[in-house]
C-alpha cells in the first residue's frame, strides 16, 4: 500500500522486482567557470542511475550530483533496500526506504540519491506496462509556455545577451530568465539589453543565492523595478523562510524560490512563512516521481503555483502525468554550458512560446546521448552504460 503522505494513484498492473541498482557519474568541463558569490562552478557532474529488474527491464534516470558523493549514498543506504523488493508503485519502494534512514535520506545530498532511483523505478515500472510516464501517471502530453535560460556564462556582454535574446525571440521564444553576474553594473546593463530584446515577453532574474543580506537584496531589486520582472528568483541562501519573507514584503516583483532544494522543510516552512509567490520544484531533488507528487499537492493546496527547475524530459512528462495544468517547462541555450547533459537530447518545438509535448516513448523516452557521453569524464564501473536499450538512447 502507498504510503498515506503520497498523492499517487496508479492503476493495478503487473508488479516490478528489483534485481539491482547501479550508479555512473558523467563530468562535463566548463570552458568559462561560473561564480556566485562563494560558490565557484567548474563544472557539472550528473549520476546517471540504473535499475534493473528481474524479468530483464531497467530503468534510468539522471540528475546534478552538485559533487555529493550520489554513488556511496545509493550503494550503501539505497540499494540495500531496494534490491530484491517487490512492489506495483515505486512510491512503496521510496517510503520504505526513507523510513530506514531519517540522518541520511532525509534531505540533501541522500534525498538527492534516492530521488533518483524512485525516478528510475518509475522509468522501469513504465517500460515493463508498455506506458509512458505521462500515460502511467493517468495524464496526457500538452503544449505549454516554455522558458529559455540565458546569459551564460553570466560574464557574457550585454550586446552579446542582446544578439542571443534577440535570436531566441526570432525563434518562437517569448520567456527568458537570466543570472546574475559577479558585477553588478554589468549585471543591470545585461538585463536592460536582455528586455529590450526580449520585448514584451517574460523576464525572470535569478540571484542564484549569490547575497546573503536582506538589505542588499532589496536594494538591488529596486535598481531592476522599471524592467517588468516576471520574478525574481532564489534572492537568499536557502534555510532562512523568514529572511526570504522580509524580502518578499519589500520588493515589488513576485519572488520565487526553491531551486533543487528538497527536504525535511521543504516546502513547508516557505509555504507556512508566506515567503514565496512561486514554489520551484525539482524532481531530482524534492523526492523523485513520488515526492515530486507530494510537493505539487503541498503548493496547490497553499494556492501558489510551480515552476520546475531545469530537467525538461523529466518534468514535463511528469507534471503532465499529475495533471498540473500551468507551469513553465526550462530549458538550457545548447553549448552554454548551463545544463549540457539535456544539450544533445530531443529539443522542443515552439511556436509563439508554447513547446509541443516531447515526442512520446515508454517510461521516460530516449534520456541519454551516447555521444555526447563518450566525449565526457565518466566514471562507470559497474558498467551502467553497458547495454542500455534502444528505446533509452537517442
Amino acid at each position: 500500500m502507498i504510503a498515506p503522505e503520497s498523492t499517487l494513484e496508479i492503476r493495478p498492473g503487473p508488479p516490478l522486482q528489483v534485481a539491482d541498482i547501479r550508479t555512473a557519474i558523467i563530468r562535463y568541463e566548463l570552458a568559462n567557470p561560473i561564480q556566485y558569490g562563494q560558490w565557484r562552478i567548474t563544472h557539472r557532474e550528473f549520476a546517471l542511475v540504473r535499475v534493473d529488474t528481474v524479468d530483464g527491464y531497467s530503468g534510468f534516470a539522471y540528475g546534478l550530483t552538485r559533487d555529493g558523493p550520489i554513488s556511496e549514498v545509493i550503494s550503501r543506504s539505497v540499494t540495500p533496500i531496494y534490491k530484491g523488493m517487490i512492489f506495483e508503485s515505486p512510491a512503496d519502494a521510496f517510503y520504505r526506504c526513507k523510513l530506514t534512514s531519517h540522518a541520511v535520506l532525509s534531505a540533501g545530498t541522500g534525498m538527492r540519491a534516492l530521488s533518483l532511483v524512485d525516478m528510475a523505478a518509475w522509468d522501469a515500472l513504465a517500460r515493463v506496462r508498455g506506458q509512458s510516464i505521462t500515460h502511467l501517471l493517468g495524464g496526457e502530453p500538452t503544449p505549454r509556455y516554455a522558458t529559455s535560460i540565458i546569459g551564460y556564462p553570466p560574464g557574457m556582454s550585454a550586446q552579446g545577451i542582446y544578439d542571443e535574446v534577440d535570436g531566441l525571440h526570432d525563434a518562437g521564444w517569448r520567456r527568458f530568465k537570466a543570472p546574475i553576474s559577479p558585477d553588478l553594473e554589468l549585471t543591470l546593463s545585461r538585463m536592460k539589453s536582455a528586455r529590450d530584446a526580449a520585448r514584451e515577453g517574460w523576464l525572470g532574474f535569478d540571484f542564484n543565492y549569490s547575497m546573503s543580506d536582506v538589505t542588499d537584496v532589496v536594494d538591488f531589486a529596486a535598481r531592476l523595478d522599471d524592467l517588468n520582472l516576471g520574478w525574481i528568483e532564489d534572492p537568499y541562501p536557502p534555510g532562512d523562510a523568514s529572511a526570504v519573507a522580509a524580502i518578499r514584503s519589500q520588493v515589488s516583483m513576485p519572488v520565487a524560490v526553491g531551486d533543487d532544494q528538497g527536504g525535511s522543510y521543504y516546502p513547508e516552512a516557505l509555504l507556512s512563512a508566506n515567503a514565496i509567490d512561486v514554489l520551484r520544484v525539482d524532481i531530482t531533488a524534492n523526492g523523485g516521481v513520488t515526492g515530486l507528487a507530494k510537493v505539487v499537492a503541498q503548493a496547490s493546496n497553499a494556492g501558489i503555483p510551480i515552476s520546475p527547475h531545469m530537467f525538461p524530459h523529466f518534468h514535463t512528462r511528469v507534471l503532465d502525468g499529475l495533471g498540473v495544468a500551468d507551469y513553465p517547462a526550462e530549458w538550457g541555450v545548447p553549448g552554454a554550458g548551463v545544463h549540457p547533459m539535456d544539450d544533445e537530447l530531443e529539443q522542443p518545438v515552439l511556436s509563439d512560446g508554447v513547446m509541443e509535448p516531447l515526442a512520446p516513448g515508454e517510461g521516460f523516452g530516449r534520456v541519454v546521448n551516447m555521444g555526447w557521453v563518450s566525449r565526457q569524464s565518466v566514471f562507470d564501473p559497474l558498467e551502467v552504460l553497458r547495454e542500455i536499450p534502444k528505446g533509452v538512447c537517442v
